[in-house]
This record gives structure tokens, C-alpha cells and sequence, in this order.
């Protein structure tokens, strides 16, 4: 990119808000993403870091020099650094947890050292704490000193010098209360709180229902060590209630499994690329060989009636057009969970009978076609016949084989199509010249 051309990028994104260049982030490849990150301030850069999926993130990290990589971490808050480092793999993880300065490598691994999603996992170690005989002023005097380095200030925790939570006020009170004025005359000592070990889903809720800023996080001597903010929150109802969407549908680890097979296809190296689609494209190249050898095997047919050689593109582009209609619906189908494993037979046994519907619908009609166009005797019926059996049979393995592969653990995406293509096609045109020696072979 020219400098000229980079100058002007620059000053589009500084008059574009931090919601438009996340959008605009998504749709950039990867090099033109870290381009733009580049071209941001340190703190805007930041701010749209965080609120980017982990993914998302992960592809980042993995495009930054070391250095700005290790200084985008190091900013990041902690609880948001936790969930970046669950999605990168363990040796990378590693190595930027020792790039940390103490105090942040401490903080992190204290996250990362309680369970997958709970309370402890999910907070932010960093809240704004005062002492019940501080006066507002005291207590303003200490929010103002510490806005920088806290998420969240607008609800403020009162703990004992043992860090023993006592009471909560929030910031709007203080400003309301007189200068003089004891915190421990305002502050509130029924706090709401959660243990390190109550379940994200429960703490979600309660941030929900009660319509609460943050709720504090202690561990089991009442020690607050964290808080979990009203946007966290937001986030685990969301997944918490995909999760549950999938697993109602028995596919609880399928939404894991096709994003990372996505992330492979679409931003792995070339090797990992063709070690997932080029097996299936040479099972389809020696499919295209079989259906040739079918062709050979019926050349002296061919030979006696050139007009047969007419329809075969039509039996087998239809049959094709059939199949791949059929697998992109499965597939849709079984990623929202209308299609579920258990009812799996009763879906197969609906797509076969639309299948033989439609084949036959299609079939009587290019029959009459293929009458009409080269009228011999028989090859109407035998057209008709051959396409009606190839989308029977195409609508069938469009449901079948994305099922079968997916149940192996075998992606579906790059399997599916090739290997419905190549059987579809064999059987197509075997069906096809067998019907053609039987209703015209006294032609022959």
C-alpha cells in the first residue's frame, strides 16, 4: 500500500466510530485487519480489541509482531485476557503469560486456577474499593485516582483492611451524599454477591433480573476478589443459551467442531487446506474415471443411436442440481437443530418420498420432451425413467452422506458434495444406459 494511500486510511478511521471499524474489521482478510490496527491509536485499538470475538482475536495475536502482540495483551483487562488465553493453544498461552509484567501475571493465572465457567473464571480482579470511614469527599478523592485503572466505576465496594466485603453504595450516591458525610452512613449492607464457584449462568441471571452494574465475586471467607460486569453477563446469557439450543438438539459440541473446521478451511496453510478437500477431490476424480469406464462399457449403445448421447449431461446435471439442493438443506438444517440425530430416519424418509416426487414430476416431463425432440421408440420412457431413479437416488445421498460424515467426525462440508457427486453419477448413468438397452435394445 502506498503512503499516500495508507495517510488517507488513517484519517477515514479516525472519523469512523469504534462500532463502524468493528464492522469493518470483519470484513477485511486477515492482512488488511492488522493493517488497521496499526493505523489506530493505542487506545482505540484497545477498546475494539476487546470486543471482538475470540477467534477473531486469536487470528490477530497470531498476525502481530511479537512485541505488539505482547503489548495488546498486557492492556487487555484481565478478565478478557482469560478468554482470549482459553482459545489459543497451550504453547502460545504459555509464552505471553511470561511476557506479563508480575503483577499481571499474577492476576491472570489467579483466573485462570478456578473452574471453566464460574464466577472466579469469569471476573475482573481490578474493582474500586473504599472504607466505610471514608467521608464522600475521601471516597470521590479515591475514584477519581483510580478511573484509569478500574473497568467499572460506578459501583463502589466497601471492605475492611482484611478486603472482608462489608457494604456497596454506588458512585451516584456519593455524589449526592454531603463532603463530611461517613461512607458507612450511606453504603448499603445487604450486598448481593457470588462465590468464586457459583456457576456463570447463575451469576448472568442475577445480573439480569436484578438489573444490577456488576455484582461482586467473594471467596468462602467473604474476601472480595473480583466483580463481574453487567456486559460479561450479556455475553454468558448469550452463549449459555446457544449451548443449550444445541444441546436440546443433541449437537452440543457441533457449533465448536464447525467453527474450528471453518477457521482451517478458510485461514489455515495451504497443506491443512488440502489435507481436508484434496482426499475427497480425487475420490470424486476417480468417481468421474468409474463413470466413463460406464460410459465405454456402453459405447456399441451409443454408437447405434447417437440421440441417447443427447440426454446424458441432462440426467446427470439434474441429479446433480438435486443433491447439492439437498445437502445445503440438511446442513442448514441440522446446524439449527432442525434436523436431530434421533429423528434422523424420519427426515430421511420425507426427503426420499420429495425426492421421488419431484423426480417423477421432472421425469414425465423430459420424457414427453425427449419424444417429442427424438422421436424413438422408448427413449422417451427410458429418459424419464433414468432421471426420475438419478434424483430419487441424488435427494437421498444429500441427506445421507453430510449425516454419515458428520457422525464419523469427518467434515461434511468439503466430503459431501464430491462424494454425492461421484456415486450419483455412476448410478446415474448405469441406470440410464441399462434402461436404454431394455426399451431400445431391438434397435441396436
Amino acid at each position: 500500500m502506498k503512503n499516500e494511500s495508507i495517510k488517507d486510511l488513517k484519517e477515514t478511521l479516525k472519523e469512523l466510530s469504534e462500532i463502524e471499524i468493528l464492522e469493518l474489521l470483519r470484513d477485511f482478510a486477515s492482512e488488511d485487519q492488522v493493517m488497521i490496527f496499526r493505523l489506530l491509536e493505542k487506545e482505540r485499538a484497545l477498546n475494539i480489541f476487546e470486543e471482538l470475538d475470540q477467534f477473531l482475536q486469536q487470528k490477530l495475536i497470531e498476525s502481530f509482531t511479537d512485541s505488539r502482540a505482547e503489548a495488546l495483551i498486557q492492556e487487555m483487562a484481565p478478565d478478557d485476557r482469560v478468554k482470549l488465553f482459553d482459545e489459543m493453544p497451550a504453547k502460545v498461552t504459555k509464552r505471553l503469560l511470561e511476557t506479563l509484567p508480575k503483577d499481571k501475571k499474577e492476576e491472570t493465572a489467579l483466573l485462570m486456577g478456578f473452574e471453566p465457567e464460574t464466577a472466579g473464571r469469569l471476573m475482573n480482579p481490578s474493582y474500586m474499593k473504599i472504607k466505610k470511614e471514608d467521608t464522600v469527599q475521601e471516597a470521590l478523592k479515591k475514584v477519581q485516582n483510580a478511573a484509569e485503572d478500574i473497568e467499572s466505576i460506578y459501583t463502589l465496594y466497601v471492605t475492611d483492611d482484611k478486603r472482608k466485603l462489608e457494604g456497596v453504595i454506588s458512585l451516584r450516591e456519593v455524589m449526592m451524599g454531603k463532603e463530611d458525610q461517613k461512607i458507612k452512613e450511606l453504603m448499603n449492607e445487604n450486598v448481593i454477591k457470588v462465590q468464586t464457584d457459583t456457576d456463570q449462568e447463575e451469576v448472568a441471571g442475577i445480573l439480569k433480573d436484578l438489573d444490577f452494574m456488576a455484582v461482586p465475586v467473594v471467596d468462602k471467607e467473604s474476601r472480595l476478589v473480583g466483580v463481574i460486569t453487567y456486559d460479561d453477563g450479556m455475553d454468558i446469557l448469550e452463549e449459555e443459551m446457544t449451548e443449550d439450543i444445541y444441546d436440546k438438539a443433541g449437537l452440543a459440541n457441533l457449533k465448536t467442531k464447525e467453527s474450528s473446521r471453518s477457521a482451517k478451511l478458510i485461514d489455515g496453510s495451504i497443506l491443512q487446506i488440502w489435507a481436508v478437500r484434496l482426499p475427497f477431490l480425487v475420490i470424486a476424480l476417480f468417481g468421474g474415471l468409474a463413470a466413463g469406464a460406464v460410459i465405454g462399457a456402453f459405447e456399441e449403445s451409443l454408437e447405434a443411436i447417437a440421440a441417447v448421447a443427447i440426454f446424458i449431461p441432462v440426467i446427470m446435471d439434474m441429479g446433480g442440481n438435486a443433491g447439492t439442493q439437498s445437502s445445503t438443506i440438511f446442513a442448514r438444517g441440522f446446524i439449527l437443530g432442525h434436523i436431530t440425530p434421533d429423528r434422523f430416519l424420519k427426515h430421511l424418509g420425507k426427503e426420499v418420498l420429495v425426492g421421488a416426487s419431484m423426480g417423477t414430476l421432472v421425469g414425465v416431463v423430459a420424457g414427453l420432451i425427449a419424444n417429442a425432440w427424438q422421436p424413438i421408440e422408448g427413449l422417451g420412457l427410458a429418459v424419464g425413467l433414468a432421471l426420475g431413479l438419478t434424483m430419487t437416488i441424488a435427494t437421498t445421498l444429500g441427506f445421507m452422506i453430510p449425516f454419515l460424515l458428520q457422525k464419523f467426525g469427518v467434515d461434511q462440508a468439503a466430503g459431501s458434495d464430491p462424494i454425492i457427486t461421484t456415486i450419483k453419477d455412476i448410478s446415474g448413468l448405469l441406470i440410464y444406459f441399462l434402461l436404454v438397452n431394455q426399451f431400445l435394445g431391438h434397435l441396436m
